[in-house]
């Protein structure tokens, strides 16, 4: 799963980390205050939005087996999702989750394309609904290429690996 290449590791330039800090501040927010369409316009078409399968295992790098996902979506099915969630038809967001989204331990680097970034970072979500007594606590590590645009930066791939092996939380419904 490793995307930060640490034997070949070209740091960004201040204002590329920037660029990157800033979208994925900005990305939280609008998550935090489902403004998924807003959202949705920080994508890039061709996007590859991943959630890998987890399992146990002695060796880390063997913890996702290739080709297995909980997610495993395209800009297209993320539209659905969204409207699914606008429908009042989702169950497993009836209620909403009130989410908080914390993202940290930022990693920024160049690549082979000059207007794509890699970037991995560190993303906890408290995430509470309805009238529960408690919340869950989400632990993501996330490695995503950003395309710098005219527009702004635009998420073009995102692989989320869910640190728990058995889910904590109730369903991912929410956007990692």
């Amino acid at each position: 799963m490793s995307q930060v290449n640490s034997t070949a590791y070209k740091p960004a330039t201040p204002e590329q980390f920037a660029i990157a800090q800033q979208f994925l501040s900005w990305e939280a927010k609008l998550l935090d205050e489902r403004r998924y369409w807003e959202w949705f316009d920080l994508i890039d078409d061709s996007i590859e939005y991943l959630v890998p399968l987890r399992v146990a295992k002695a060796n880390y790098a063997d913890e996702t087996p290739a080709g297995a996902f909980r997610i495993f979506d395209s800009k297209d099915l993320i539209k659905v999702r969204i409207k699914r969630l606008d429908s009042g038809a989702a169950w497993a967001e009836t209620p909403p989750s009130r989410t908080l989204r914390v993202v940290g331990s930022l990693l920024v680097q160049q690549t082979e394309q000059a207007d794509v970034l890699a970037v991995e970072s560190a993303l906890i979500i408290y995430r509470q609904r309805g009238h529960d007594e408690r919340g869950d606590i989400i632990p993501v590590r996330r490695q995503d290429q950003l395309r710098l645009t005219d527009n702004g930066a635009r998420l073009l791939k995102r692989n989320a690996l869910v640190t728990e092996v058995v889910l904590n939380t109730p369903n991912l419904g929410v956007f990692l």
